[in-house]
């Protein structure tokens, strides 16, 4: 792969279903990713399924987090339609996500976590007084879940769902980075996520 080719291959998570990262993903994940019910897939999805359930579920209670926090910044009235889009986009990244996360739980046999009420996230609404207060804090939640998920991959049993859910974590790190873009910072302010 050409570094040109990078940029295409990242700015599409159905382009890599479809076939464009076909050599980095083996078929579980891709499987996984796609929604598919192989019985070869959920075979190989059983090295822990307890274990990998419950980092599951913490991925998806970020996810309804994540999904409850742009909600509360698209309904603030302090987004201009450009950054309402965005806002709206993203959301519907971790809309996807979760539905991506909750299905592979009940196929592992696991109960997928419930979504709060908004209220219940403790979210500071109170200190959201602008346009660039809203992106700081979506910002801070999208560092936080690529966080999360960074850490998350090398605990998962099943090597399948750590790629899959490195997958994930490229999304939350992209977000962060547009969102700090947009707030006239510099995207990409370190090396290394930590």
């Amino acid at each position: 792969m050409t570094p040109s080719a990078l940029p295409r291959l990242l700015a599409s998570r159905r382009g890599l279903i479809k076939g464009a990262g076909t050599a980095t993903l083996s078929a579980v994940a891709i499987s996984l990713l796609a929604g598919c019910d192989s019985m070869a897939a959920e075979k190989q999805m059983a090295a822990d399924p307890p274990g990998d359930v419950g980092v599951l579920n913490s991925a998806l209670g970020l996810e309804y987090q994540a999904i409850a926090a742009y909600q509360v910044g698209a309904e603030s009235g302090l987004l201009q339609k450009p950054v309402l889009a965005l806002a709206l986009q993203f959301q519907g990244d971790h809309k996807q996500h979760a539905q991506l996360l909750a299905s592979t739980i009940g196929k592992l046999g696991g109960t997928a976590v419930a979504a709060k009420p908004a209220a219940d996230y403790h979210f500071p609404v109170d200190t959201l007084k602008n346009q660039a207060d809203v992106l700081r804090f979506a910002a801070g939640l999208e560092k936080g879940a690529a966080s999360a998920y960074l850490g998350a991959v090398p605990i998962f049993a099943n090597r399948d769902l750590a790629k899959a859910a490195a997958s994930i974590l490229g999304d939350e790190t992209m977000h962060w980075a547009v969102l700090r873009h947009a707030l006239g910072e510099n995207p990409v302010p370190s090396s290394f996520i930590a």
